[in-house]
């Protein structure tokens, strides 16, 4: 017989016999409604909301026989069909609930922003006033010292004309969210009325759809789940303002792979983020150390080693001294043979800034470092990850560019909408295709007759639309995280300088222990060793930060830093460190020409410090 099926999914019809089984009935009537789709498990409404309805749960059929609810029967599995009295061409009333439903309606669930955990910098923002202080100005304003006018009246941090005036091109982001609470009239995070002003985009098809008038796409597609348009334009805000170097020897130090070898160096920037002064609620990325992950470089580009093994590690140490990941920082630069040091302009106005790969690259490290805030619907909005390159300047001489991409282009690679192009001024939007959906992309920009138009991006558009630019610089008095005097081997520079018990041994015994602890590779290196305990760790990075001395003296005193002086004094070439009062004695020359970098007599291939024979053709070092 047939059965024909009604509910808010659509019509249909199914053919059954009367004597199958009542579990045969349920599973027909979800194949039949598109019920087997992501987020359409059936739940059992209440009695109360339906009238004429045929209910699913896990394992039992429930109908009732008219509008009225006159008769409800629960109908164990094991039943025919036939039990219920169905005839050939009746109609059923289904009535059900998402999953998505359910949640949504349940008093206990809480909204993600609620119960986000900020970043300490935005509670300090957030307390702060944030509205801009203006003088008496001398030519409008007729009042008294005491009083108060138009002309100068404080206003706030996101004043179109103020902003204009400063040529503040981006606002800062505590300033868009207050300007967002401002106009919206949003109640406060604390109370039941609260509505999130910010909202992350979404470019990928709604499934199930809203609708729910047809099957999910890729089978269908309506207003109601399909992605709207992205109509391009420069983002009038940005998530971190400025970032700051704590010292000028820290790039110095980062150039000296690439001054040595002339190969292009890459690394992760660890630091903290600040107040900035320079603009209304402004944030800053204060950068306090450099790390270089395993990697290969080139004349022209290198090659990182992804995932990294090192990552989570160098993170964990980073964390307990206070640090989080801020960027990443890497060098494209290009000698110019003139034999002064300068090198090559390769970007500029009329080339590019970021090319669309790194556009690609830089979207998805902020993708992998969101900010939490309570202001979002989803608890996270945007990233704080900053992109620096080391690029030549216009003087030959070395610069530093610092950028963001805007949120945009951060949902554009996460819904895999934009792929790089063989020109690097270019950003390349994908081809629409059966599986995968591309939602339309425009972009405006002033004619030759001044005046603004809009065009799609078929298939390309500048890639200048998607970056956010930042500022940098160094502090006019520094003070530094990390204060010694001497700095110790970069990590993954084979052949440059190397980490090995000798450079350890030179590093600590040319002054006071509290001072040569305070360098970061020192403490990444010596956990890498495995022979300090936990403990041990812990005093020295206490030691790196504080720069206490009866710290120091109970790290000396520990066993594992005995273990580690016995396995320096025991290495082979290298005694135990004496003048820092460690005991062992002083390194000799001789130690000192072992520790250099050498050249093979038979290969002429370069090796690191320390290595006993050539890392090329396996002879031994005479």
């Amino acid at each position: 017989m047939i059965i024909r099926l009604r509910s808010k999914e659509g019509q249909a019809r199914i053919e059954i016999d009367a004597s199958e089984d009542i579990k045969a009935l349920r599973n027909k009537v979800k194949t039949s409604l598109f019920f087997n789709r992501p987020g359409m498990a059936l739940k059992l409404t209440s009695r109360a909301q339906i009238a004429t309805a045929l209910k699913f749960a896990e394992d039992s059929l429930i109908i009732s026989a008219d509008d009225k609810g006159s008769r409800i029967i629960d109908v164990p599995p094991g039943q025919p069909v036939g039990s219920l009295g169905l005839r050939h061409g009746d109609i059923l009333y289904i009535a059900f609930q998402r999953e998505e439903d359910v949640k949504a309606k349940s008093p206990s669930s809480e909204k993600p922003a609620r119960s986000v955990k900020q970043d300490p910098i935005d509670d300090f923002m957030e307390k702060q006033d944030g509205a801009v202080k203006r003088g008496r100005d001398p030519t409008f304003c007729k009042h008294g010292p005491s009083g108060m006018c138009e002309y100068c009246l404080p206003v706030q941090p996101w004043d179109t004309k103020y902003l204009e005036e400063n040529k503040i091109k981006h606002m800062t982001f505590h300033a868009y969210v207050r300007q967002l609470t401002d106009k919206n009239k949003t109640a406060p995070p604390t109370s039941s009325q609260f509505r999130p002003p910010l909202d992350e985009l979404d470019l990928k098809v709604k499934v199930p759809c809203p609708g729910r008038g047809h099957e999910s796409w890729p089978s269908g597609i309506c207003t109601k789940c399909q992605p709207g348009a992205v109509t391009l334009q420069s983002q009038n805000f940005r998530m971190v303002d400025h970032i700051e170097f704590e010292t000028a020897g820290m790039i110095e130090n980062f150039l000296k792979y690439w001054r040595a070898t002339g190969h292009q160096r890459f690394g992760y920037l660890y630091g903290r983020y600040e107040p900035y002064s320079e603009v209304p609620l402004g944030v800053k990325a204060v950068v306090s150390a450099i790390y270089e992950p395993p990697q290969e470089g080139t004349y022209d580009g290198l090659q990182l080693q992804l995932p990294n093994p090192e990552d989570s590690s160098v993170s964990e140490m980073a964390e307990k001294l206070g640090l989080v990941k801020v960027g990443m920082i890497y060098t494209d630069l290009t000698d110019d043979g003139s034999g002064k040091g300068t090198v090559v302009c390769n970007r500029h106005a009329d080339s590019y800034f970021l090319s669309s790969a790194e556009c690609m690259l830089a979207a998805d490290m902020q993708l992998k470092h969101p900010v939490a805030t309570k202001w979002s619907e989803t608890g996270k909005f945007g990233s704080r990850f900053v992109t620096c390159i080391m690029v030549g300047n216009e003087d030959g001489g070395i610069d530093i560019s610092s950028f963001q991409v805007s949120n945009t282009a951060m949902a554009m690679v996460r819904d895999d909408i934009i792929e790089a192009s063989v020109e690097p001024s270019l950003m390349r939007v994908k081809q629409l295709t059966e599986e995968h959906y591309v939602p339309e992309v425009f972009y405006k920009y002033k004619n030759e007759y001044g005046l603004m138009v809009q065009d799609a991006a078929r298939p390309t558009f500048p890639v200048e639309y998607l970056l956010v630019t930042v500022t940098h610089g160094f502090p006019q008095t520094p003070s530094p995280t990390f204060t010694s005097g001497t700095p110790f081997p970069i990590e993954n520079r084979l052949g440059v300088e190397s980490q090995d018990l000798g450079s350890l041994h030179r590093h600590i015994d040319t002054g006071k222990l509290t001072e040569a602890l305070s360098e970061f590779h020192v403490l990444l290196y010596l956990r890498s060793l495995g022979i300090i305990d936990q403990i041990g760790l812990d005093l020295a990075i206490q030691i790196a930060i504080t720069h206490g001395e009866e710290l120091a003296q109970q790290l000396v005193h520990s066993e594992s830093w005995q273990n580690l002086l016995m396995i320096i004094k025991e290495s082979g070439s290298h005694s135990a460190p004496a003048s820092s009062g460690f005991g062992g004695q002083q390194a000799t020359r001789s130690d000192a020409k072992a520790a250099a970098p050498w050249a093979c007599k038979y290969c002429t291939f370069m090796n690191a410090a320390g290595a006993g024979s050539c890392d090329m053709c396996g002879l031994p070092n005479q």
